[in-house]
């Protein structure tokens, strides 16, 4: 496609006050954007802006609705997403790879217009129909058609009110009676209650259930899923036996309906259990229906991974929205200046300004290009699985290699969205504070994500975990690569900054951010088992042992590995042939602010493990840093244009593309509802003390 015709699918910005830095950039930024975004999946993106825009329903709100109307919104809009059918019929007959890529593009896109309405739909038809084809049979085909087609509304409940990340305690029961062929679910006490279950507040009339599963002789036989009815469908009332009920308002998200439910003795027929794994005969038999062992473990992959990827992708536009609204309000206030009478200047000039907003910049640049990297072996892995069931050994090692990327890297994501949405707010002054400026909203309705599906630091310690048993391991299993450098451990730890130096390595390159991330990991894989082996030895169990060493250690390996991977990955995607010669400035400059901000971070480290002494190291990390953020500026806004959705979608008042920073603040101020008129409760404040002379 030629270069012109690719650039169509993005569509121009304005002409305005913005122009004065996009005139300073030494490319186009379309063209950045096709390097961060693949072109199919950005036209997919912009597609559905496009006919979400002439909707009523989807128009932006100027006010907070109360919890109960953002329910009801959220829900309205999940109906007309149905109607809508955003993805054309034939997607469903490609390849899995294809297929799901483009679904999670829509996904992406709504997420940016209402986090609560992708939410609502990622719990309750992609991770419900994903847990379902892992878990279920063939005899729970009919359920995954009706949620697939959006004929019922369905949840995921798994926590509960005492239990969510362990959940082999939940307490929840589902006990087997062969004299009726039926499970009876029950909830002994209230802390058993399943909680915090999107959808499940107001409108869901079927859950995928974990529960323990007894058989009639009273053996335990673990946490199973069960496909357990709610509401009537048609009514939405409960049924007899079962409590359920909205848990109430949340600091953001509200258009999601969680819920709590409980079971009084409540019977569902044996066929509800989710067989694929295991299953009860008739008369009340257990028994192990275990096989195929590559498609089960690339269906389990699929479904608890996947949704990982989902709040990545979705987090990762997030801190790109953040990024765009502090670049362009930065181009557009300006305060001071060097001459005190003289002309102000922007405060995107000041060296401080930068240091606080560009490193998100290149963040949300690098991290874009590593989620998208990372699902496609995801995404790549599972097809493989599905197609065929050989080779188990090497996949396994490839789904645990994998888990830990995914359980280190939603960390990191949703962890540099929130700081990014936090730094924006503070850096756009108090016109970052207000609902119009979008900050606040993003705040609130990003916040949950490190906490959902996984919660980031018990995350950390399963990819923490994995590194270690690679580091202890004969024979290092990293088929992906993402850990090979561990065969190497020996020469990356006889380094130090002053070798490589010696040995001509560049400060300002990615061989030396690369070497540098390699022996930051070794030196915590060494102290981290060293520690682990020592409390072992003098009598500490295994469990303690391991908590004991998170601190200062396996916490900050876990973020090390998934702070290389990303970089590793961006500079991958910059080697390639079709990134043009006018962007590579750019894009290196963005890797090194991003490579020596991370570095920056890990600065006590390097000096504990005696990779430094002295304070060269430290100064030259923080001065290419620093000088590296001044030479972006003339390329920020170009990039924040590259990053940013339509104007409609980011929502924000000082983040519009059309640069009219004050005019746009005017008309919030003056079309605000009764920002002009007189209070109707006037009368009630005027001073006791005035009234009596009135």
């Amino acid at each position: 496609m030629p270069v012109e015709q690719e650039r169509t699918v993005i569509p121009d910005v304005p002409r305005g006050p913005l122009c004065a830095y996009r005139s300073k950039a030494q490319f186009n930024w379309k063209d950045f954007r096709l390097v961060l975004e693949d072109k199919e999946l950005v036209k997919i993106k912009y597609d559905i802006w496009r006919r979400l825009e002439s909707e009523p329903l989807f128009s932006p709100v100027t006010a907070t609705l109360s919890a109960d109307q953002q329910k009801e919104r959220a829900a309205r809009q999940v109906n007309r997403i149905a109607d809508l059918e955003l993805a054309p019929a034939e997607i469903y007959s490609k390849p899995y790879n294809y297929r799901v890529r483009y679904l999670m593009s829509i996904n992406e896109a709504l997420h940016a217009v209402c986090p609560s309405l992708s939410v609502k739909i990622a719990l309750g038809v992609g991770l419900f129909t994903n847990s379902l084809l892992a878990m279920g049979t063939e005899r729970h085909q009919d359920t995954y058609n009706k949620a697939w087609n959006r004929e019922i509304i369905t949840c995921l409940a798994i926590t509960e009110v005492s239990h969510g990340s362990n959940t082999k305690r939940c307490r929840t029961t589902a006990t087997y009676d062969p004299a009726t062929q039926e499970f009876v679910i029950h909830t002994p006490d209230f802390e058993a209650a399943k909680c915090w279950v999107g959808n499940l507040g107001k409108t869901a009339s079927v859950a995928l259930l974990f529960a323990i599963l007894y058989t009639a002789d009273g053996e335990n036989h673990g946490l199973q899923g069960f496909l357990v009815p709610i509401r009537d469908p048609k009514t939405l009332l409960p049924y007899p036996g079962v409590t359920v009920g909205d848990i109430g308002e949340k600091i953001g998200l509200n258009g999601i309906d969680n819920g709590f439910v409980m079971f009084n003795n409540y019977r569902i027929p044996r066929e509800n259990l989710l067989n694929r794994t295991g299953d009860v005969t008739p008369d009340g038999v257990y028994e192990s229906t275990f096989s195929e062992p590559g498609k089960i473990l690339g269906a389990v992959l699929e479904s608890f991974s996947a949704g990982r990827l989902g709040i990545m992708q979705e987090s990762s536009n997030t801190l790109s929205h953040a990024a765009v609204i502090a670049v362009r309000y930065a181009a557009l206030r300006k305060q001071f200046g060097t001459d005190r009478n003289g002309p102000e200047q922007s405060i995107i000039e000041y060296q401080l300004h930068q240091w606080r907003i560009f490193p998100y910049l290149a963040a949300a640049c690098v991290l874009k290009v590593s989620v998208f990297a990372m699902t496609q072996i995801y995404l790549e892995t599972v097809q493989k699985s599905q197609a065929e069931s050989n080779g188990f050994e090497l996949l396994t090692q490839i789904v645990s290699e994998i888990h830990a990327l995914v359980s280190s890297s939603k960390p990191l994501v949703t962890w540099t969205a929130r700081d990014a949405i936090q730094e924006s707010r503070e850096a756009c002054g108090g016109h970052g504070y207000l609902r119009a400026a979008n900050l606040g909203e993003l705040r609130n309705n990003h916040d949950p994500s490190c906490t959902y599906e996984g919660d980031n630091n018990v995350l950390g310690q399963q990819a923490s975990n994995w590194l270690v048993r690679q580091w202890k391991n004969a024979k290092v299993e990293s088929p992906v690569g993402t850990a090979s450098f561990i065969t190497r451990r020996d020469a990356i730890l006889r380094a130090d900054f002053e070798t490589l130096l010696r040995s001509g390595v560049r400060v300002e390159s990615s061989e030396f951010v690369s070497q540098c991330y390699e022996w930051l990991m070794c030196w915590l894989l060494k102290q981290t088992v060293a520690q682990m082996d020592a409390a072992s030895g003098a009598g500490v169990d295994t469990f303690t042992a391991r908590n004991n060493c998170q601190v200062y250690r396996a916490r900050d390996l876990s973020r090390a590995y998934a702070e290389y991977y990303a970089l590793e990955s961006f500079r991958a995607r910059c080697a390639r042939g079709d990134v043009k010669e006018d962007l590579k400035p750019a894009l290196f400059r963005v890797y090194l602010i991003y490579g020596m901000w991370c570095l920056d971070r890990h600065m006590t480290t390097f000096y504990a493990g005696s990779f430094a002494t002295g304070s060269q190291f430290a100064d030259v990390v923080r001065g290419t840093l620093l000088r590296v953020c001044g030479e972006l500026k003339e390329s920020a806004v170009a990039i924040a244009d590259a990053l940013a959705p339509p104007d409609w979608v980011l929502n924000s008042v000082i983040g519009k593309s059309d640069g009219r920073l004050y005019e746009n603040i005017q008309s919030v101020f003056m079309t605000n509802p009764g920002a002009l008129e007189r209070a109707s409760w006037w009368k009630d404040v005027i001073p006791s003390k005035l009234k009596s002379k009135l």
